[in-house]
C-alpha cells in the first residue's frame, strides 16, 4: 500500500459518531430498558431516572435483536456502551477506561512503562510523530528520528490510532523483538528492535556552573516533593540561576505542580478552578517553601507542554518569577476527576476548567513564551538545543 503521506488536521466527527452508534446500541441491552436500567445502572455510573425516555434506544435494541445476523454478546454491548457514552459527548478529556486500561493508564502516569524502545511520541502536524528518541535505547541506536511518522507496528498499521494505543503496542516483555513502520520524507522505513527496560524517572536536576537545569519529564506524586529536596542544596552549590525544562511534559498530578510552585510562589493563589458542578474552588501555592523565589528562573515550553506543566508556566509567568523561552503550549486548560467504575474501570471525566493566578484561560490557546524560539526536528536529532541555548544567554 502506497500512502500520500501530507499534512493534515484530525477529525474526530467520525469517531464520535461510531461511538455513539455503540452506546445506543450497547446501551439498550433488553426488550425492556425500563425493566433493566436498574441493573445495568452501576455499570454505566448514572442513576435511573424516570424522566428520561429511553423507548427509541427500546426500538433500536429491538430492531437488533429480531434481525442481526449473528451473536449478541451482552458484555461486549455493555462494555462498547459504556465507551461509546463517554465518547460520544464530544469531549477528547473525557474517557472511560475498562480495567486494561486503567492499569496502562496509572501505569503511564507513574512512570512504570516496562520495556520498550525508548521514544516520545505525540500528535503534530495531524500525525502521531516522534518527539526525540531517549539516550542508550533501541529507538535511537536504531535509526529513527524525531519527526517521523509512526505508520505501522508490527506489520498493523496505526497511523490513525491515538498515541497512547500506539505507545501500548509498541510496549512487550524485555528482550522481544517489535518492528516500527515510520514514514520519512515521505517514504516508509522499517526498524526492528529489541524491547529494553525505560528507566523514565519523572524529574532530574543537572548543573552547568552555577546554573542549575531541572528537567521535569511528567508530575507523579512525589516529583514536586523530590525537586524541593534537591533545591534545598542550591544555595551551598551557590546557584543563582535555574533553568525549569517543561518541554513535551503532559502533565501529571495538580498537586505536584503544586509543590513544585512552591519554590518561587509563597501562599499566594496559583489556580482557580470553576466548575458548574462543584463552585469555585482555589488552589495556593505552600507558605514558606519559596527558596527560590529572588532566583533568576527560566521556564522552557514547547508544543506538548500541557495542562499541570501549563499551571506552572502560566503562574511563574503571572506573578513575573521567571520568563518563558520556547514555543507556544499545548493549551490544555481543563481538570479532569478519576472515578471508580465497577469492575476495575474509571471514568476519566472533565469536572472544571482552570484559570491562572491572573484569571486566564489557556484552554485552546496556550501560553505565548516571553521570548519564542523554535526547535525544529533537524535540531533535535542533530542534538542542537537553540531554546536551552537561549535560556543560558539570559
Amino acid at each position: 500500500m502506497k500512502v500520500e503521506w501530507k499534512e493534515k488536521k484530525v477529525n474526530l466527527g467520525s469517531a464520535i459518531v461510531l461511538s455513539a452508534i455503540f452506546a445506543v446500541i450497547g446501551i439498550v441491552i433488553g426488550a425492556n430498558w425500563n425493566n433493566i436500567v436498574g441493573k445495568y445502572s452501576p455499570y454505566f455510573g448514572f442513576k435511573a431516572s424516570s424522566t428520561v425516555d429511553w423507548s427509541e434506544l427500546n426500538e433500536v435494541y429491538d430492531s437488533l435483536a429480531a434481525n442481526y445476523n449473528g451473536e449478541v454478546k451482552v458484555e461486549d454491548l455493555i462494555e462498547g456502551a459504556k465507551a461509546g457514552m463517554v465518547e460520544a459527548l464530544g469531549d477528547v478529556y473525557t474517557v472511560y477506561m475498562d480495567a486494561e486500561k486503567t492499569s496502562d493508564f496509572y501505569n503511564d502516569l507513574h512512570g512504570n512503562v516496562g520495556s520498550g524502545i525508548g521514544v516520545e511520541m505525540g500528535l503534530r502536524d495531524g500525525y502521531v510523530r516522534v518527539l526525540r528518541t531517549l539516550p542508550d535505547n533501541p529507538a535511537r541506536k536504531a535509526g529513527i528520528l524525531a519527526g517521523d511518522i509512526i505508520y505501522k507496528v508490527d506489520g498493523e498499521e496505526v497511523w490513525d490510532l491515538p498515541s497512547d494505543e500506539i505507545a501500548q503496542k509498541v510496549r512487550g516483555e524485555r528482550g522481544t523483538e517489535v518492528t516500527v513502520t515510520v514514514v520519512r520524507d515521505g517514504e516508509e522505513r522499517d526498524f526492528t528492535m529489541k524491547r529494553e527496560t525505560i528507566n523514565n524517572v519523572s524529574e532530574y536536576v543537572e548543573y552547568d556552573g552555577k546554573t542549575a537545569i531541572i528537567t521535569v519529564t511528567r508530575f507523579d506524586n512525589d516529583t514536586g516533593k523530590l525537586i524541593q529536596q534537591e533545591a534545598a542544596k542550591f544555595a551551598d552549590k551557590g546557584i543563582n540561576k535555574v533553568i525549569l525544562d517543561l518541554r513535551s511534559n503532559g502533565g501529571g498530578y495538580v498537586s505536584a505542580a503544586q509543590d513544585l510552585l512552591s519554590l518561587w510562589v509563597d501562599g499566594k493563589k496559583i489556580l482557580t478552578q470553576k466548575s458548574v458542578h462543584y463552585g469555585n474552588t482555589t488552589t495556593s501555592a505552600m507558605s514558606g517553601k519559596a527558596i527560590l523565589a529572588n532566583i533568576k528562573t527560566i521556564v522552557l515550553v514547547n508544543g506538548t507542554t500541557a495542562s499541570a506543566s501549563e499551571i506552572v508556566a502560566g503562574a511563574l509567568q503571572d506573578y513575573g518569577k521567571a520568563k518563558i523561552v520556547g514555543e507556544k503550549t499545548y493549551g490544555k486548560g481543563v481538570v479532569q476527576t478519576l472515578l471508580n467504575l465497577s469492575n476495575g474501570a474509571t471514568l476519566k471525566v472533565t469536572t472544571a476548567a482552570w484559570y491562572t493566578p491572573n484569571d486566564r484561560s489557556i484552554n485552546g490557546e496556550g501560553i505565548t513564551p516571553d521570548i519564542e524560539v523554535e526547535r525544529s526536528y533537524d535540531d533535535i536529532n542533530a542534538m542542537r538545543d537553540p531554546q536551552l541555548d537561549k535560556a543560558k544567554e539570559l
